[in-house]
């Protein structure tokens, strides 16, 4: 089963952390590939890797440094396409969860992590001299953190069995398919060429660290919320500051767009919304249960009229709201 895009929309506009992190892990395989003459020559590739990559026993007599530099070197054009195509996909939507500065922290803490957790496993069963290098242990990382934001999102995925075809796979039953996967490769094989055990602990180190910032560090996430001004900003993708269960509001010349990122029952319905013009509050219910619903009370210097247009995909209320 291999990933190749999901159906998870951005509301901040581009990922450019995430842009920046995949041109950084390219241009630095270019180098290896230039001076190791296309991985052609050894002592280069050893040298590489040695001075670089995490050498367990050297990481746990202190080269952390090595920790942060391994998570740039791939060992091959395979290993550098699967970690980029995973980090594509999925590491986009992080950012544009967490914003550009913590996502750019986080995904340093968790490769940190990954590549610990992997020098402990790895020198306890005699493999402390071979150094990891790749992002894998980061993206593990993304992939937790993806499972507890987004579950419900919708992975577009290929299967090659009798015939190669795609489907659809929910991220609550992707992910931790290929979680437990992980796993069983580690115990079929834990002293192969592949450091399972820095994915087992990137994947638990992000499901921890936001289940964290969900349920015990809220204010982790908030920010005050504003109106942006464009004559078209929600093609432009241009940012507001929101707190991530309040309205995230866009004003063009004829429209308010309102994204709201919906926690709780109702997110299990479809939804409808009107907005009542006396006390400027957005009410969204389910359709199937009236009993179940949210209000926002907007900003005051939205002059909104009436509810034009709703949609409601992974959670995200997209709802427009035309003016006075």
């Amino acid at each position: 089963m291999f990933p190749i895009h999901d159906d998870n929309q951005r509301i901040h506009g581009r990922p450019y952390v995430n842009y920046f992190l995949i041109s950084v892990n390219i241009i630095i395989f270019l180098w290896e590939v230039i001076v190791t003459d296309f991985f052609s020559n050894p002592d280069k590739i050893a040298q590489i890797f040695l001075n670089y990559g995490a050498v367990p026993n050297s990481v746990l007599e202190g080269n952390f440094l090595s920790l942060i530099t391994a998570m740039f070197l791939h060992g091959g054009v395979a290993h550098l396409i699967g970690n980029m195509v995973f980090l594509f996909i999925f590491g986009d939507n992080v950012e544009d969860k967490l914003g550009r500065i913590k996502y750019l922290i986080l995904y340093i803490i968790w490769g940190i992590l990954a590549g610990l957790i992997h020098s402990v496993y790895a020198s306890s069963i005699g493999s402390g001299d071979i150094p990891a290098v790749g992002a894998s242990g980061a993206i593990s990382g993304v992939l937790g953190a993806y499972l507890i934001m987004f579950p419900r999102a919708k992975i577009y995925t290929i299967i090659a069995a009798f015939i190669i075809t795609t489907v659809r796979v929910p991220a609550w039953a992707y992910i931790p398919f290929w979680f437990i996967l992980q796993i069983i490769f580690n115990f079929l094989n834990p002293l192969g060429g592949v450091a399972y055990f820095a994915h087992i602990g990137g994947f638990l180190s992000g499901l921890a660290t936001i289940f964290l910032i969900k349920n015990i560090m809220p204010s982790f996430n908030k920010r005050p919320v504003s109106v942006t001004r464009s004559s078209d900003a929600f093609n432009q993708g241009i940012k507001s500051f929101s707190n991530i269960d309040k309205p995230e509001i866009f004003e063009t010349s004829d429209y308010y767009e309102i994204l709201i990122d919906l926690k709780g029952p109702i997110v299990q319905y479809p939804i409808s919304a009107i907005f009542d013009k006396s006390s400027r509050n957005l009410k969204i219910y389910s359709q199937f249960d009236t009993s179940i619903y949210k209000i926002y009370e907007l900003p005051t210097n939205v002059n909104g009229n009436r509810v034009i247009d709703l949609s409601f995909v992974n959670g995200i209320a997209r709802i427009r709201l035309s003016k006075l």
